[in-house]
């Protein structure tokens, strides 16, 4: 399952947004034909437009006749005919064909392909339309206090800045949660670990390091001895009962993470508008679980307090738990309470948790939950996989433990410094700043071009390599554009002042090849908010980035004269921004040399 959701997906209206995109137009302009053809869709349907599989034929292609022929059992390509007849989109397309069993094929007309490309360039945007705008909180990275950020956070953390940031680029008020793990059964042990076992010089040093030392002695202690294990969890009640010294000692623990997190945040390019953790809540758990149970939605069962869902199949034996026996609360509540901040504080429209996939089952109740309190709301589950190890297993240190964020990206940024170190002409200013941005960028992309539901196995070489679909290629790619105009300096064209003609002018296959990659820009920011694929937008880039090679072999600019000249030096320049624009979107900065 792609992500677990209720209410409306923002994305499934994409019909309603108003929108310059040629795939839209063409779908607007498809369904306009049906209806003066006479011709029913289903009810709640609408015609498909894609990217052309073969380009022989055109640019895009629906088989949308094929599908409803054999609803109506009429011949595909003569329905196909009735529809082409009944279109009009002459201000769009030079060709429209019937191919195959009933293939409409839509062909762009140059003037359509030139207008696009002209006013993309001189628009924030880059022409990309903005959607509708909602309120989205973004719940991700999310790790515990006192414990440090493994490789397994790296998924959370790019993936759901990577959301944040091209949800707020379409226009959507975007605000980033990061509901760190503060409170819980491990702070006895820590609480206990920090009165009787603290290092301060090590405290002093790496607050994490010298923190998850004294979980993890006082842990193996209390296996071994009940009477630890009862002291832990005295100290864990004193706390949870606002014991004052215990208190202090808790909020110290809580600051000197936070204070290592940002250092790996900053890193990252990574910024939260929230650290409203588990304990932000503490106060609410109570009064939400006794309106629970006064509204009948939750029940007591065997002393513990339960919601049933026994009108869902797929969790009708599976109740969420949100009091225990004992009085305990649990992490169900403590979302739930979290979700009425988010909605009745924050007015969220949209709340997308971007958790990996193994809690699925909780937060397919956590929504069946909320909807049963009548919240209406889009909750969004965006899932993922693991990320492997070369040989194929968990990625581990040799010791089994998980292996350090911080140390995958001091390595990546070690690792690409030393490639860069043996360019010549780059001070060493410079070609710090460099690695650095090759280093982080490797490591984001390689996980953005993924599949997020997928495993996928980490390697340096194939990370960090020039060629092929990775962070390095790209970048190079965006300098190789700019060096042309490094060329221009001094002049207006080298500003990017560039006296562009009426229409641009095509004379090689390659010029409105780029443009037409160009002109789906658009539609690849837009996709990645249907089912949170980023790996479309980072394909997308790397098509781009094939396809300008492809345009600089093929087509002299600088030694081009007149309008030739300056088509393809706007060519050049829109692709060197929306570079620059969709690795922005992926956490991916740019350089100007390399």
């Amino acid at each position: 399952m792609s992500h677990l959701t209720h209410g409306p997906h923002l994305t499934r209206c994409a019909q309603r947004l108003t929108t310059r995109m040629f795939r839209s137009q063409l779908t607007a302009r498809l369904l306009t034909a049906f209806e003066k053809a006479g011709i029913s869709l289903p009810e709640g349907t609408r015609p498909t437009v894609v990217l052309a599989a073969d380009t022989r034929y055109g640019d895009y292609q629906s088989n949308t006749c094929m599908g409803l022929a054999k609803q109506l059992k009429t011949n595909p390509r003569a329905l196909a005919q009735q529809v082409a007849d009944a279109l009009d989109v002459s201000d769009l397309c030079a060709k429209v064909s019937i191919d195959g069993p009933g293939f409409l094929n839509f062909t762009l007309g140059d003037a359509a392909l030139s207008a696009h490309v002209l006013t993309a360039r001189r628009t924030d945007q880059l022409g990309v339309p903005t959607a509708t705008p909602r309120t989205i909180v973004v719940d991700f990275s999310a790790p515990n206090i006192a414990k440090p950020m493994h490789v397994g956070h790296i998924r959370s953390t790019i993936i759901g800045d990577c959301l944040a940031r091209v949800a707020r680029f379409l226009g959507h008020h975007v605000i980033t949660d990061n509901h760190i793990g503060d409170w819980g059964t491990q702070f006895g042990m820590i609480l206990h670990g920090w009165k009787t076992l603290l290092d301060e010089a090590a405290l002093e040093k790496d607050p994490i390091a010298e923190l998850l030392r004294l979980y993890k002695t006082v842990n193996a202690a209390a296996k071994a001895d009940e009477a630890v294990m009862t002291t832990c969890r005295e100290e864990l009640v004193q706390l949870q009962q606002g014991d004052a010294e215990n208190l202090a000692i808790w909020r110290r623990c809580v600051d000197l993470s936070l204070d290592q997190l940002r250092v790996i945040y900053a890193k990252l390019g990574v910024r939260f508008d929230h650290y409203l953790g588990e304990s932000s809540y503490n106060d609410a758990l109570a009064p939400l679980v006794e309106n629970l149970l006064a509204s009948h939605i939750a029940e007591i069962s065997e002393g513990a307090v339960c919601i049933f869902f026994r009108d869902d199949p797929t969790l009708a034996d599976k109740p969420c738990l949100i009091r225990k026996s004992d009085g305990g609360f649990l992490y169900a509540t403590t979302d739930l309470a979290t979700i009425d901040h988010r909605i009745n504080v924050w007015h969220a429209t949209d709340i997308w948790y971007v958790v990996g996939s193994p809690q699925e089952l909780h937060f397919k109740q956590i929504f069946a939950a909320s909807h049963k309190r009548g919240q209406t709301a889009s909750f969004q589950h965006v899932a993922f996989g693991s990320i492997l190890g070369p040989d194929g297993k968990m990625f581990r240190t040799r010791s089994g433990e998980s292996v350090g964020l911080i140390e995958v990206l001091d390595e990546a940024i070690e690792r690409a410094a030393a490639v860069v170190a043996e360019r010549e002409g780059l001070s060493d200013e410079e070609k710090a700043t460099i690695g650095e941005t090759i280093g982080i960028g490797a490591v984001k992309y390689a996980e953005l071009s993924q599949n997020r539901l997928t495993d996928y196995k980490f390697s340096w070489d194939k990370m960090l390599s020039l060629q092929g679909n990775t962070a390095p290629y790209l970048i190079n790619a965006y300098v190789r554009t700019r060096a042309i105009f490094r060329k221009l300096e001094g002049t207006p064209e080298g500003a990017g002042e560039i006296e562009a003609p009426a229409q641009l002018v095509f004379t090689e296959p390659a010029e409105r090849a780029l443009a037409m990659k160009l002109a789906q820009y658009a539609e690849a920011v837009h996709d990645v908010l249907d089912d949170f694929r980023p790996n479309l937008l980072a394909n997308y880039l790397y098509e781009l980035a094939t396809t300008y090679h492809a345009f600089y072999e093929a087509c002299p600019v600088l030694s081009s004269q007149g309008d030739i000249r300056a088509t393809r030096l706007i060519l050049c320049d829109l692709t060197s921004q929306v570079l620059k624009s969709g690795l922005g979107l992926l956490g991916i900065q740019t350089t100007e040399r390399m």
